[in-house]
């Protein structure tokens, strides 16, 4: 690796990465691609593994829609507060597709694609002489950093991001015949909100179950705390579940033109600080910053200009997200509010636009439309007439 200047290095294999280095050999097949992890693939992350049908939007122009394949579409989604409660249908299928799987048929497609696969974990980041030097012995014109929330890339170059963050705990448990072929969110009470458990039948009779909740006090909740919280809100849920795992969630501001700095190193998903704070979704953003950054950095090549990188990259993300951003960091504001929540709810039960354009605010790209705010000031109304006590 020490002998040659690499097109493009990006450091981390996960969905933002790998998508990266196929969008890159999409544009130009004989550009030189390396792709970097510290860890072997497959392996276990700790996520809700929801797939959402607009990261097929993404993938399927690059020719990696078939890493859902064999994982049953699911479109019954229930929300509940205390008794307040919606089933509905989404209007497009969601996967529920465990990490192991979806990121290691992703590194495939971008490895069969001309991508070169390394392990080796990054330390220390350096610009200089036109490259980006990675451990004083890897050399890229362009670097796409998807290294997750904690990226060694961006504490190297410009010190570790200070973001608001969730916590949550995952695990997997069998999935009971009445939870068959939906997803399942129940909204906490007497936690920092917004706070869910949640319950994602996979297809294979198991489910993917967690908890999770805003970070807002002067101590994050332990391991136990967490667990006490998903059982209170699905019965039965822990004593049957394994595999536990915990991660913190960098959200989504209000904004992201700080997140961009200009120049040759590029920043998506996790590491650009891109989680949706309503919901706590990640992939769509990866996926879709990963796949912009590729094709960035393809261009600035080919122009003899990676400086010029940070820049561009920096204005397609903001024209593809930065509307939908203010919009999650408005209604992560509201779900604060309990009684938000509830009339969200209430709402989505009276009119499936209603419920359509939740699920896009908080899987997609979608906004607060004049519908969905108009019928969420009526339900919040005929809530406090008519409270419903949980």
């Amino acid at each position: 690796m020490s002998e040659e200047t690499w097109d493009l290095a990006v450091v981390g294999a996960g969905p933002a990465g790998s998508t990266a280095a196929l969008a890159a050999l999409a544009q130009d097949p004989t550009a030189r691609v390396l792709l970097l992890d510290r860890a072997g693939f497959p392996r276990d992350k700790s996520c809700g593994d929801g797939i959402a049908p607009h990261v097929l939007d993404v993938l399927t122009p690059l020719g990696a829609a078939d890493v859902v394949d064999g994982w049953r579409p699911l479109q019954r989604l229930e929300l509940s507060r205390g008794r307040r409660t919606v089933d509905g249908r989404m209007a497009r299928a969601v996967r529920v597709v465990p990490r192991e799987v979806f990121d290691a048929r992703l590194v495939d497609h971008a490895v069969a694609a001309g991508a070169r696969l390394v392990r080796h974990r990054v330390r220390d980041v350096r610009v200089e002489d036109g490259a980006v030097v990675l451990d004083d012995h890897i050399r890229a014109r362009v670097v796409v950093a998807a290294d997750g929330a904690r990226s060694a890339v961006r504490t190297a170059l410009v010190g570790p991001r200070r973001v608001r963050q969730a916590i949550a705990i995952r695990g997997y448990a069998p999935t009971p015949p009445g939870r068959a072929g939906r997803q399942l969110i129940r909204y906490g009470e007497g936690r920092t909100q917004p706070s869910y458990a949640w319950a994602f039948d996979r297809g294979d009779e198991l489910s993917n179950v967690g908890y999770g909740e805003i970070l807002g006090g002067p101590r994050q909740p332990s391991r136990s705390v967490l667990l006490e919280q998903l059982e209170q809100l699905l019965p039965g849920t822990v004593p049957q579940a394994e595999r536990w795992r915990g991660h913190h969630l960098p959200l989504s501001g209000w904004g992201w033109r700080t997140e961009q700095p200009g120049g040759p190193v590029l920043y998506a998903g996790d590491a650009a600080g891109l989680v949706n704070p309503m919901t706590g979704e990640g992939i769509y953003y990866a996926v879709a910053t990963g796949a912009a950054a590729g094709r960035t950095a393809m261009t600035c090549v080919a122009d003899h200009a990676p400086v010029a990188a940070g820049a561009r990259y920096r204005s397609a993300v903001r024209s593809r997200l930065e509307r939908h951003l203010h919009h999650t960091w408005l209604a992560g504001r509201l779900t604060r509010h309990p009684q938000v929540v509830e009339a969200g709810i209430t709402a989505a039960g009276r009119d499936q636009h209603t419920f359509d354009d939740l699920v896009e605010l908080g899987l997609g790209d979608g906004k607060l439309t004049p519908r969905l705010v108009a019928s969420l000031g009526g339900s919040l109304i005929r809530n406090q007439l008519t409270p419903t006590r949980g």
